[in-house]
């Protein structure tokens, strides 16, 4: 008797409907690595920022405000101003000869520092000796990125960054302009402001790229005016040969001495 072999396979449609299928889930999987891999990396950051100003909080109260220095007596009042913290510590190598204090891991010598911290003080109270202390966390960038010297911002010789000054203008509830228009890029989007008359933190949620208005940038909350005019905020700038913005982190506290 004899039988018919039959022979069964996939058509060359059905072959290609799986390998199509098969190409689209693998470009799904491999979309989701970058994100993963950025908020790893974030979260790392921001745990990281968090010990760094944990650190700096301590080695501030260690080395003390200096409450007899001239910056404390104004102008016009000194509670409504923020200072460098090197410029009012006790420790005045701080302020030139000691950098290696701003820098993490502090025990590490080598160039594996990764990170480094500085401060902006403002006094609160004098009789209690309560000082409002914000501290700037940041990242490194590069080993050939220089920065703005806060005092100077025509010569920046220095290696790490910190805070400078920026005088703004409000413009809405939550908008301002940055007066300087050649300093414009010392803010951009995602960036943390620091107002200097009362040290409340704002988030720049975008920095106007239009050929009118490059220099109006857009808060998270309303502003909230004060005394001085023009205001003026601390920022962390970028480098000046280029790069993304250093700063990971903006924590504060007050701290009586």
């Amino acid at each position: 008797m004899n039988s018919k072999l039959k022979q069964s396979g996939f058509s060359l449609t059905e072959v290609l409907l799986a390998v199509g299928t098969l190409a689209l889930g693998m470009a799904l999987i491999a979309g989701v690595f970058p994100v993963a891999v950025h908020f790893t990396t974030q979260t790392i950051e921001r745990t990281t920022a968090a010990v760094v100003a944990d650190e700096a909080f301590a080695k501030i109260k260690l080395y003390k405000i200096d409450f007899t220095h001239t910056f404390w007596a104004g102008p016009p009042d000194p509670t409504l101003n923020c200072i460098a913290f090197g410029n009012v510590t006790q420790y005045a190598a701080l302020n030139t000869t000691a950098i290696t204090e701003y820098l993490y891991p502090s025990l590490n010598t080598n160039t594996n520092q990764q990170y480094s911290w500085s401060a902006i003080c403002r006094l609160v109270n004098l009789p209690t000796r309560s000082v409002q202390v914000t501290v700037f966390v940041c990242r490194k960038i590069g080993r050939a990125a220089i920065y703005i010297d806060p005092m100077n911002f025509l010569n920046p010789p220095i290696a790490y960054p910190m805070p400078v000054p920026v005088a703004v203008s409000q413009n809405a509830p939550d908008e301002l302009s940055i007066n300087n228009l050649n300093i414009k890029t010392f803010i951009n989007d995602g960036y943390t402001i620091v107002d200097n008359e009362t040290g409340r933190i704002y988030r720049v949620l975008e920095r106007y790229k239009l050929a009118t208005n490059d220099n109006i940038i857009q808060l998270d909350r309303p502003w909230v005016p004060g005394i001085n005019i023009p205001p003026s905020v601390w920022v962390i700038p970028p480098p000046v040969n280029g790069g993304r913005g250093p700063c990971i982190g903006v924590f504060q506290k007050v701290i009586s001495f």
